[in-house]
């Protein structure tokens, strides 16, 4: 019998931080999918192994790890009892666009005192009443994160959000551009959605060719990047106290029943136990 993870989530009260996960899994593997905000990563204990921006990676006990927005990767053990981690995930006021690109290059942080700072922050956030200090480590963790990355000027620019990876040859600049119409009309219609053909005439390009160009650019299939977005939104209505059941509709998803596949798959547990009791389930 698979043991059963163990999950907490929470959003604080302290501007810039979106959500705080803890988990503890032994088997789950997170598909390719993407986050709307930063995810700041350690491991207490194992190790995981992802790809970011199709190239492998792991996070040992002893670095923090930096994960850009908009830039698909998975996850899965390294170790076979798995591995505990905590997670917090902080908006674009810590840091802005420059930074992304520099992060895909180098996600991985071996930083003792960073790492420190990290664990600190994840003890304030959990005790009420300790905004002040959560807001104060967390300003030396961003300051910190941003001397570690230094972007230049243009570097920014190279890599908006989502991955800029495009097939090789001829018509690049034209399959990166398919795909950059794509993933707009993927964003405008996030709760609506759009079936294929009608994506396919309002980008004029064929339904194949506009699947490929927009994996082949962003490492993601579609369906994948939609599905990940709308369990984004479901977290984010489900930290707010939403009823699970009135969270599917809200984030998208055809049912209850969709919501919770997607949702388990991505997050590792179902929607009812994410959200618990305040917030928070075990």
């Amino acid at each position: 019998m698979t043991p059963r993870p163990e999950i907490s989530a929470w959003r604080p009260p302290v501007a810039g931080v979106v959500e705080v996960f803890h988990a503890h899994f032994t088997e789950h593997a997170y598909p390719m999918h993407v986050h709307d905000s930063w995810t700041l990563l350690i491991v207490d204990d194992g190790a995981i192994r992802y790809d970011l921006d199709r190239f492998e990676r792991a996070t040992p006990r002893e670095t923090v790890s930096l994960l850009p927005p908009q830039v698909p990767h998975n996850g899965s053990p390294a170790t076979p009892h798995g591995f505990r981690k905590r997670v917090i995930y902080l908006d674009m006021t810590q840091l802005d666009e420059r930074f992304i690109g520099p992060a895909v290059d180098g996600p991985d942080l071996t930083d003792p005192v960073l790492r420190r700072r990290v664990g600190q922050l994840h003890t304030a956030l959990a005790d009420p009443g300790d905004e002040f200090e959560a807001e104060s480590r967390l300003a030396l963790i961003s300051e910190r994160l941003r001397e570690h990355l230094r972007p230049s000027p243009t570097f920014g620019a190279a890599r908006p959000g989502l991955g800029t990876r495009t097939e090789a040859g001829t018509g690049t600049g034209t399959r990166t551009s398919i795909a950059q119409s794509l993933r707009d009309l993927l964003d405008e219609r996030l709760l609506e959605g759009i079936a294929l053909a009608e994506a396919a005439r309002l980008v004029h390009a064929h339904p194949v060719h506009l699947v490929r160009a927009f994996s082949g650019a962003f490492g993601i299939a579609p369906h994948q990047y939609l599905m990940s977005r709308r369990v984004s939104l479901a977290r984010r209505l489900l930290l707010d106290g939403q009823p699970a059941g009135d969270v599917a509709t809200a984030a998208g998803f055809y049912d209850q029943s969709h919501l919770t596949r997607h949702f388990k798959r991505i997050v590792g547990t179902t929607p009812g136990r994410y959200a618990g009791a305040g917030g928070k389930a075990a």
